[in-house]
């Protein structure tokens, strides 16, 4: 059955979009809903400026969003976390945990861009996450999970390397 899209529908077309579905999902779901209608030449060009209105705007976010991905692809993103010995982590880093510190560095991330495949992040390390920007839009960013005491011992080190030089103000 052919109907008519008054909504954006995620893997089905377009605003203004005749597409060819099946019966039962036009009649008990897109028709009932106010999703679809059936399609007729008049309501066609009804909707054709509103068509041309919402390309352009889809147009422009997908711009901003292919800069996001340029910007985000590669990023380093530390995440501080208690651990016991053996470097198991108390609780887990999740989606949301990575989204919140991507923010914190000025990237619009929303959590449900978070990919994590194999479940939650539960031990320390290096671990490369995928990002789902858009449909066919990925980037890869590297999560490293530490504890305080990890992130301390750099400091540490670098206090202790940094001497005070001594000025020589003999006169002779």
């Amino acid at each position: 059955m052919k109907v008519l899209l008054c909504e954006d529908v995620e893997s089905l077309g377009w605003y203004g979009d005749v597409v060819n579905v099946k019966d039962g999902y036009a009649r008990n779901y897109l028709l009932p809903q106010g999703v679809a209608i059936v399609p007729n030449e008049s309501k066609m060009r009804a909707m054709a400026a509103e068509k041309a209105s919402r390309s352009e705007q889809r147009r422009l976010v997908r711009e901003q969003l292919e800069k996001l991905l340029d910007a985000v692809n590669g990023t380093v993103v530390e995440i501080v976390a208690t651990a016991n010995e053996l470097g198991h982590l108390f609780g887990s880093v999740t989606e949301r945990d990575i989204a919140e510190k991507l923010r914190e560095k000025g990237f619009e991330i929303k959590d449900a861009m978070v990919r994590l495949n194999g479940g939650h992040i539960k031990e320390l390390g290096t671990r490369e996450v995928g990002l789902k920007i858009a449909q066919d839009l990925r980037a890869t960013i590297q999560v490293q999970v530490t504890t305080e005491q990890q992130q301390q011992q750099p400091q540490q080190q670098q206090e202790q390397s940094v001497e005070p030089v001594e000025e020589n103000t003999q006169e002779s």
